[in-house]
């Protein structure tokens, strides 16, 4: 279903629905532990509820740890190097003969911490955001775009976090779907545990972090619902 290209010197990786276009399209931000056959199989999951799906690896310009320290300060500042890098690959998306023109984005962990501020930002009709930081101002969220969040109620590093997106969005009027499932932590999306051992004791220990089947299938199905209303409708 699916295959690496490269947007420029970008290397991403595409996953395109089963028969003919054209299909709304879908940039997903991965999680940080970058373009990853977990990553690689949700971008195919996307892809076959029916989404022309490109998927950028923000870590490939230069060293891993310094290209990991480079995205996680643009996302806190809401510029640099990793917002210009999904603005090409939208770009490419939407230019792309099988793109509809709807585009949204999707982001697990630190991706869904930059599909919350893109949401807020021209140029997208719907966001996804698993378990995704919120930004420090919640202004950044005026004139949002639709969202779907999922947490986990066990991940005490987004503790809360639910809660405040939900109120927010309301306040803003914005359309949302956010829920907080009491059985996950951190990456519960995720069909396989990547978690690198270096970072396993604080992954287990405040995120939770790990696979969640039947919180990851709810979610699932709330994504593909609220993608059918609000992109491909």
């Amino acid at each position: 279903m699916g295959g690496m290209t490269a947007v420029g010197d970008l290397p991403a990786y595409r996953a395109v629905p089963d028969g003919d276009g054209p299909w709304p399209g879908m940039v997903l931000v991965h999680e940080a532990f970058g373009i990853d056959a977990v990553m690689r199989r949700a971008a195919d999951r996307v892809a076959a509820m029916g989404y022309l799906v490109l998927a950028p690896d923000l870590l490939s310009r230069g060293r891993r740890t310094a290209c990991l320290l480079r995205t996680f300060r643009a996302l806190r500042t809401g510029q640099g190097q990793a917002f210009d890098d999904i603005a090409a690959v939208r770009a490419a998306v939407v230019a792309d003969p099988s793109c509809s023109g709807a585009v949204g984005v999707i982001g697990f962990c630190l991706g869904g911490g930059f599909a919350l501020v893109l949401a807020g930002r021209p140029g997208w009709d719907v966001s996804v955001v698993n378990y995704g930081a919120l930004p420090d101002d919640p202004s950044a969220l005026d004139g949002a775009c639709p969202v779907v969040a999922s947490y986990g109620g066990r991940d005490r590093y987004l503790s809360g976090a639910a809660e405040k997106l939900e109120n927010a969005l309301r306040a803003r009027g914005v359309e949302h779907d956010v829920r907080e499932y009491p059985d996950a932590g951190h990456s519960f999306l995720n069909d396989e545990d990547n978690q690198p051992w270096y970072v396993a004791p604080v992954s287990r220990v405040v995120l939770h972090a790990g696979p969640e089947p039947a919180s990851a299938e709810d979610a699932w199905g709330r994504i593909e619902v609220f993608l059918e209303t609000h992109l491909r409708g």
